[in-house]
């Protein structure tokens, strides 16, 4: 009988390729998992049950500066900030448990010291007989989603918080207004304007919400952007002169500078330089010391022959607007125009 009629000969021979086809495909699916691992974005690695890293793919390179070599034999503890510490504990404990620890959020430390919010995946490793031996992790950066989420609860505490104050703001120029108007239409002409001036100013401090849901906190504009949106519809006729640096304005002085910057506007609208074709308004501001001062300046016009909003609205706002900014104003009448100055504590405009 020959070999190659044997039957048995023949099984073995089966069996072998089969076994030999078994093995390929083993190191195919090996080679496929290490290459998964290793360009993974996560930080992916493997400890002891004592806590003894065993593997570090690239994306723990990435995250933690450490390099594989650095990093395999070396205490897991490495990156762990030492008020974290007791969650190793627990975490191994669970382990040997054969528990699995599902997208733990915490806090591990990078090699040059730097802080990261981390969540992490970590499973228990078992060898061929179904001992655990050890526990891989996996962990991701969720830096900037915590982040974004912290930025976007700080935008809704804002928008809520300026609702609230623009609903009572609202309330009190539509009962102050109701009083100092002489008919229905001046009423509405009145607030229509000053509501929309404090729309043009809030805007100036809403945050960018662009594309892919990104926020850009802002709760604060300049006084110039002010300016400028406050004298918008007057343009031709109102200019800004620019000093060689600008003023922040925080959101709490916003309104009450707002509110005075467009009485202002209002009164040279109805009375003063852009009532007139030969009319020019210039504003100008400059910073001394600890104190701000801008310069209102109307030229083209004569000098009123009544004193204007004396005891009128316009006027009780306007005290109460340099009341919130613990500013003066000061209105001095020339030949052919007025100056307005208005002084205001800096250190009030950023608050």
């Amino acid at each position: 009988m020959t070999e190659s009629s044997d039957p048995s000969r023949r099984g073995d021979s089966k069996f072998e390729l089969e076994a030999a086809e078994r093995h390929r495909r083993a190191l195919e699916s090996n080679a496929w998992l290490i290459a998964i691992v290793e360009n993974s974005d996560d930080a992916i690695l493997s400890k002891t049950l004592d806590g003894v890293i065993t593997s570090w793919n690239g994306g723990a390179e990435r995250l933690f500066g450490f390099t594989a070599q650095e990093a395999i034999g070396q205490p897991i503890t490495m990156i762990i900030p030492e008020d974290r510490l007791a969650e190793e504990t627990a975490i191994l404990s669970r382990i040997r448990a054969g528990q699995r620890v599902d997208h733990f959020e915490t806090i591990r430390q990078a090699k040059d010291g730097t802080l990261i919010d981390v969540s992490a995946t970590i499973s228990p490793v078992r060898d061929t007989g179904g001992a655990i031996i050890g526990a891989s992790k996996i962990l991701r950066d969720i830096g900037e989603s915590k982040r974004a989420a912290e930025r976007q609860a700080l935008l809704l505490r804002e928008m809520h918080h300026r609702i609230k104050n623009l609903f009572a703001l609202t309330a009190g120029l539509v009962a102050l207004s109701a009083r100092a108007s002489g008919s229905v239409e001046e009423l509405a002409s009145t607030l229509d304007s000053r509501i929309a001036s404090l729309a043009r100013a809030h805007a100036l401090t809403l945050p960018d919400l662009s594309g892919d849901f990104e926020i850009d906190d802002k709760s604060s504009t300049t006084l110039c952007a002010l300016l400028n949106a406050i004298l918008e519809p007057h343009d031709g006729h109102a200019r800004v002169v620019m000093p060689d640096s600008d003023v922040t304005i925080g959101g709490h002085a916003l309104t009450s500078l707002a509110l005075l910057l467009h009485e202002l506007a209002t009164n040279a609208a109805k009375y003063g330089a852009l009532s007139s074709e030969n009319g020019q308004l210039v504003v100008e501001f400059r910073s001394a010391s600890d104190m701000l001062k801008l310069i209102w300046t109307e030229t083209g016009i004569a000098p009123p022959t009544r004193k204007i909003g004396e005891e009128g609205f316009g006027t009780k706002l306007e005290q109460a607007s340099l009341r919130g900014l613990n500013g003066t104003l000061e209105r001095e009448w020339k030949a052919n125009g007025l100056v307005a100055t208005l002084t205001i504590p800096i250190s009030r405009l950023a608050s």
